[in-house]
């Protein structure tokens, strides 16, 4: 996809320079990717500035590329020390090659060096030159983009955000936020979620920050526990204004999330809060979760009562509570067990990260 963008302006670098595609590919990739017209001409500067030391300079070359638009033409400079006897064509050049003393210069003057000629006149850069042009487009771009983003999203960590499907690839979802793209990694994805292009689904973001190795990064997950609580938060009243709270939380992605609720008002039935009048609320969260189940049970203080709620829908015999060693052992009855345990120990599981605690399990006949 990014070839379509980047093709006019390597057609550019690998040919003259032909200004008419230029501002054709500035304007393409403005519209496409929301990026500033004079933040692209900037990049494609720099390409040209390092496509110029490719190969006709060194990397210690002093080089200006200045791109006019308005009047279709192009100037590449190189700045220049006057020496006495130039060691380093690169970055040097001789009083005498700049008019001698009646010049005005002196020695250790800096002069810029009109190249555009030059590069205008040849046959363009060559195969290693536009490589490393089409790469500074890239990265920059690249770079850019992630800036936009970052911006964008600054304000918005730790809310969730309500996105179209634009393009579903292998490893990754890219939706699209307002004309923006942003993508959604493997890592963050449920197996459960089915990505359709132009479908809407809401994603938590997790994260927003400048890495000091990645730079600006945008991390949204549709696998955090806190996108259900951000769900539950959107679609109850009792959340927002506080007379109901969300205690624990714990979730096996796709599977099934566990949620301890309590109240300080005894007329107020925290569960019924969050399950809604003829369970609606619940059943819409569960529908945006592609049918993961959720149960949503009440805070007590009962501590072994707390443990016998979290293993529903399994009913436990006998609870003893190692608080020193954070261990739950709890007793069931052999036909209970499966229940207590869940496929593959998912219910225990959750169960065990909903209370903080590790669950042994025993039978009794």
């Amino acid at each position: 996809m990014a070839s379509l963008f980047f093709s006019p302006i390597l057609l550019l670098i690998y040919s003259m320079f032909d200004l008419s595609k230029i501002e054709a590919a500035v304007n393409l990739i403005s519209a496409e990717k929301k990026i500033d017209k004079a933040r692209l001409i900037e990049i494609i500067e720099h390409a040209i500035k390092t496509a110029y030391k490719k190969d006709y300079a060194s990397k210690e070359a002093n080089v200006n590329v200045h791109l006019n638009m308005a009047n279709n033409s192009v100037e590449i400079t190189v700045e220049k020390t006057i020496v006495d006897v130039v060691e380093d064509e690169d970055i040097e050049i001789s009083l005498e090659d700049v008019g001698g003393a009646e010049s005005g210069f002196s020695l250790g003057d800096t002069v810029e060096i009109d190249v555009s000629d030059e590069v205008m006149n040849s046959e363009g850069f060559g195969r290693i030159a536009s490589q490393a042009a089409k790469q500074v487009i890239v990265q920059k771009i690249g770079e850019t983009e992630k800036e936009k983003l970052y911006h964008i999203f600054k304000d918005k960590e730790d809310t969730i955000v309500n996105l179209r499907v634009e393009l579903v690839e292998k490893n990754r979802v890219v939706f699209d936020y307002n004309g923006n793209q942003v993508v959604l990694p493997k890592s963050e994805q449920v197996s459960k979620d089915k990505y359709t292009a132009g479908q809407r689904m809401y994603l938590y973001v997790r994260k927003v920050e400048i890495d000091p190795e990645l730079g600006p990064r945008v991390v949204l997950s549709r696998k955090d526990k806190e996108l259900v609580v951000k769900l539950f938060e959107m679609n109850t009243p009792e959340l927002e204004e506080g007379t109901v709270e969300i205690v624990s939380i714990a979730r096996m992605p796709g599977v099934k999330t566990k949620i301890i609720v309590a109240s300080d008002e005894q007329d107020v039935d925290p569960a019924g809060c969050l399950i809604g009048p003829k369970g609606m609320r619940v059943r819409g969260i569960v529908d945006e979760l592609f049918g993961e189940k959720v149960d949503i049970i009440n805070y007590t203080t009962d501590q072994k009562e707390m443990v016998r709620r979290a293993l529903i829908p399994g009913t436990v015999e006998e609870i003893n509570i190692d608080e020193e060693n954070t261990i739950i052992r709890a007793t069931v009855k052999d036909e209970e067990k499966a229940k207590v345990l869940g496929r593959g120990g998912t219910n225990i599981n959750i169960a065990g990260d909903l209370l903080g605690y590790r669950i042994s399990l025993s039978t009794i006949e």
